[in-house]
C-alpha cells in the first residue's frame, strides 16, 4: 500500500541515500523517515564532525555536512 503525503496527499517515493531509507514528497519535498532512521542520520553526523574536527582546516572552503549531503 502506498503511503500518501499526509500535506499534499500525493504518493510518497522511497529512495535510498547512503545505505538510509528516506520517503519523500516529489510536490512539496517534505520527507518522512521510518523508525531508526533518524538515529542512524544523527548518529552519522555526529562520527563525521568528530573526525572533521580531528583533522585539518579546510582553508576557508566550508565543507557540507554529512546531514547536508544527505539530501542534496
Amino acid at each position: 500500500m502506498a503511503m500518501l503525503c499526509p500535506v499534499c496527499k500525493v504518493e510518497l517515493v522511497m529512495t535510498e541515500r547512503q545505505h538510509i531509507e528516506i520517503d519523500y514528497c516529489p510536490q512539496c519535498r517534505g520527507v518522512w523517515l521510518d523508525r531508526g532512521e533518524l538515529d542512524k542520520i544523527i548518529e552519522r553526523s555526529t562520527t563525521q564532525e568528530s573526525v572533521r574536527s580531528a583533522g585539518k582546516a579546510h582553508h576557508g572552503h566550508r565543507r557540507k555536512s554529512w546531514f547536508e549531503e544527505l539530501f542534496d
